[in-house]
C-alpha cells in the first residue's frame, strides 16, 4: 500500500476520531461518505470497512457479514483506527471548550455539504 494512501486514511482515522469526540457523532457518518467519495471505495466496501474499525465497540457480529461477503478491508481498517484513536482524543478535549451553537453549527455544515455531494454530485 502506497504510503500516501497510509497517510490518507490514517488522516481520515483523525478527522472521523475528532468530529466523534467533539460533536458526539458515531465514526460510519464522517468515514462511510469520505471512504467513497474521497477514497474510491464502493458503498459496501465503505460500510464494512468503517464497522471492521468500529467492530470491538461496536459491530462484531454485522461485520461478520460484511467479511463473509469480502466487503471489509483490514489494512484500511487498521490505518483509519490509529488516525481515530488519537482524533477522539483530541476531539474530546477540544469539545469542551467549544460553545454549544459553534459546535452545533459544525456538525449541521457538515452534514449539509454531504448532503449536497450525495444529491448533486453523485455518479452512481
Amino acid at each position: 500500500m502506497p504510503l500516501p494512501l497510509i497517510f490518507g486514511l490514517i488522516l481520515l482515522g483523525l478527522v472521523a476520531g475528532v468530529f466523534s469526540g467533539v460533536v458526539g457523532i458515531g465514526g460510519g457518518i464522517i468515514l462511510i461518505p469520505a471512504l467513497v467519495y474521497f477514497f474510491g471505495l464502493s458503498q459496501h466496501e465503505a460500510q464494512g470497512t468503517s464497522l471492521g474499525m468500529l467492530m470491538l465497540p461496536v459491530g462484531f457480529l454485522a461485520v461478520i457479514q460484511y467479511y463473509k461477503q469480502g466487503f471489509v478491508d483490514y489494512k484500511l481498517v487498521l490505518f483509519i483506527a490509529i488516525g481515530f484513536v488519537l482524533g477522539g482524543f483530541i476531539g474530546g478535549r477540544l469539545a469542551v471548550t467549544l460553545p454549544e451553537t459553534l459546535v452545533k453549527r459544525v456538525f449541521a455544515l457538515f452534514m449539509i455539504a454531504v448532503a449536497v455531494k450525495m444529491l448533486f454530485f453523485d455518479k452512481s
